[in-house]
């Protein structure tokens, strides 16, 4: 049976860069024309700025892969960002990234990740608790998701589970902030004088400024913690511990605070998307669900979870990666041309921003094969296998790719492969969910489902 999950209506071809600057602030996918999602590459020019949208995997791996400090993070970037994420790593370039990195990627090794298994192991076990209490029932998934999501970036980064009561007043003021911020906003792509209004809604920079102060409690408790040989050997303690190998500094402590925002954003937002599409799909579509049940009873009969099951859990990672190819957590980036370059036999300017969107990429009708339909088993293919190394990048690529791109890759299995053994979840009737891009690509009016002990 085919499945084909929802995706924005595509916007007329052309409008008037005052309605495109309206469109753009309600939904960013929306707000895009449907020949992106067949265009090699499509060139947008105003008085104000030019900017080129690249699908060509070719060009796109010169971008990501080949010459990345030719090409930037965009400085505009940091105009939707800057409020919560202050300097960190997702946001900084040049000798400053390089540091950044030098000091968290040790954190993030295969060594690491095995030992933060457990904790995320009990956050998935007290997320099927709870769900297991609920049912049956029907439930909007986002939010569940969210939750667990956060859980275990606290307990794999802290070391405390959501219930702490720093850890849920972040979670309380996060939710509210991405609902109302987008990855990109319209000064991205317009380059605004310094005294012209940045487009944030009325709360955007109070509550990125109270998520910081908390963040930054923690922080606190943590240094005091280290200093008094009482420290928990988690992902905090090792990232706040280690020196960079070139100078010998470690992170300060606002650097810090950057550095946590980030792992939230990215740990707790991306995931919690990834994971509730994943559940939808599989709901919209009982036999694939039904196969991962099948694939998740044969690896684990009757016991807990362990760290080498994840890799044989194959339908069940394809299941979250064809998730990711069509929900892309993160479905626009934006790098910036730092000398004149040419892309298929156009000029690109010095300052020219370079728009690379997992979102197009990843539906492209001329790369992927049935782009819009749900198949998991198209990773099998050699049109899929071809389109995973080439036209997939859901963690972005190259040496700026996600530093939880490893995490996130057995987290999001896990949760699955929890969640299914454990419940049986069916759509609920008039409730499609529509896709629109905040911090991450959610639904609109969330996503509903049932849920049944299975």
């Amino acid at each position: 049976m085919t499945v084909t999950p929802p995706k924005p209506t595509a916007r007329a071809e052309k409008i008037s860069l005052f309605k495109y600057a309206r469109a753009f602030r309600r939904d960013i996918l929306s707000a895009q024309p449907a020949k992106l999602y067949r265009a090699w590459m499509a060139e947008f020019k105003t008085p104000f700025f030019r900017s080129f949208l690249i699908n060509d995997p070719k060009l796109i791996a010169q971008v990501l892969k080949h010459n990345p400090d030719h090409f930037p993070k965009s400085d505009r970037i940091r105009e939707g960002l800057k409020p919560i994420l202050g300097n960190s790593v997702f946001l900084t370039n040049g000798e400053v990234w390089k540091r950044q990195r030098r000091i968290i990627d040790p954190a993030f090794e295969g060594g690491r990740l095995r030992d933060t298994f457990g904790a995320m192991n009990a956050a998935c076990e007290d997320a099927v608790a709870r769900l297991l209490k609920m049912a049956p029932r029907e439930i909007e998934i986002e939010e569940a998701a969210s939750f667990v999501a956060a859980d275990i970036i606290f307990r794999t980064l802290f070391s405390i589970p959501i219930t702490h009561h720093i850890a849920a007043e972040v979670f309380t003021q996060f939710r509210a902030y991405q609902r109302n911020q987008p990855i990109l906003n319209l000064a991205a792509f317009v380059p605004l004088p310094r005294w012209m209004p940045r487009f944030h809604r009325r709360n955007t920079k109070k509550t990125a400024r109270a998520i910081r102060l908390l963040i930054g409690d923690l922080v606190a408790q943590r240094a005091g913690e280290i200093a008094a040989g009482t420290a928990p050997d988690d992902l905090a303690t090792k990232i706040m511990t280690t020196r960079d190998p070139q100078t010998g500094a470690k992170f300060s402590a606002e650097e810090m605070v950057d550095q946590v925002a980030i792992f939230f954003l990215a740990g707790h937002e991306t995931s919690a998307s990834a994971l509730a599409w994943a559940l939808y799909l599989l709901a919209i579509d009982p036999a694939m669900q039904n196969r991962v049940a099948e694939e998740v009873a044969q690896v684990i009969p009757e016991r807990d979870i362990a760290f080498s099951d994840i890799g044989k859990l194959r339908l069940t990672r394809d299941v979250f990666r064809e998730a990711l190819r069509l929900y892309p957590p993160v479905p626009m980036m934006v790098r910036e041309a730092a000398c004149p370059q040419e892309f298929r036999n156009r000029d690109v300017p010095t300052g020219a921003q370079i728009v690379l969107s997992p979102w197009h990429l990843h539906r492209h009708e001329r790369l992927w094969e049935r782009p819009d339909e749900f198949d998991p088993d198209r990773f099998k293919t050699e049109n899929g296998k071809t389109c995973l190394r080439e036209a997939y990048m859901p963690f972005s690529a190259g040496p700026r790719v996600c530093t939880g791109a490893g995490f996130a890759m057995i987290e999001g299995p896990l949760l699955l492969a929890s969640f299914i053994r454990a419940l049986k979840f069916s759509p609920v009737a008039g409730h499609i969910p529509v896709p629109v891009a905040h911090l991450t690509v959610r639904a609109k009016d969330g996503i509903w489902l049932k849920i049944t002990p299975r």
